[in-house]
């Protein structure tokens, strides 16, 4: 269990470190991904790019 909380918690300390990049290349901006404001905060989504992000990295783990 402590494994699990370990990865998604490097997991999601990777995408916050590589989100402004990819958002050069385009992801963040898709359609699907959900940017909005609640309570003067900005909330952001990105289902769309996660489910291709997801997909990339499934190709190249298939072929290494």
């Amino acid at each position: 269990m402590i494994r699990w909380i370990i990865v998604v918690f490097l997991a999601l300390l990777l995408i916050s470190w590589l989100s402004p990049g990819l958002q050069k290349l385009g992801f963040g901006r898709l359609p699907g991904d959900l940017r909005f404001k609640v309570f003067g905060r900005e909330v952001f989504i990105p289902l769309t790019s996660t489910i291709l992000l997801s997909m990339v990295a499934a190709v190249i783990a298939k072929y290494v």
